[in-house]
């Protein structure tokens, strides 16, 4: 079987997108899925993109600026950001994130 149903986390290669955030990235055919581990102070710049995001803060403290406007989220808070709207963030804690991209990040297929 070529695709199969099931996976084991583990065996999700981790990538560094940037300095501080490591990730492990699932691809369904719609979503993209990203798991984070931030360290704290590391900074996402603030960037646009064609996908709506889910942002879900699993552990820590993670400031997340939407258009201007920034907020700290913190365990089991999350925010979801519109496409084509200018965001960004910075870990205030070690972090731990669940991104969920619709549709799927292209762009990160080829990291």
């Amino acid at each position: 079987m070529n695709n199969p149903i099931f996976h084991h986390f583990s065996d999700i290669e981790t990538k560094e997108l940037s300095p501080g955030y490591l990730s492990k990235i699932i691809h369904t055919d719609n979503n993209t899925i990203n798991f984070l581990e931030v360290k704290a102070g590391s900074v996402s710049a603030m960037h646009q993109h064609i996908n709506h995001q889910c942002v879900f803060v699993i552990e820590g403290q993670f400031e997340l600026t939407v258009n201007g406007v920034s907020k700290v989220l913190d365990t089991g808070t999350f925010a979801i950001v519109p496409p084509n709207v200018i965001h960004g963030g910075k870990a205030i804690t070690d972090c731990k994130l669940i991104d969920i991209f619709d549709p799927v990040r292209e762009d990160f297929k080829l990291l």
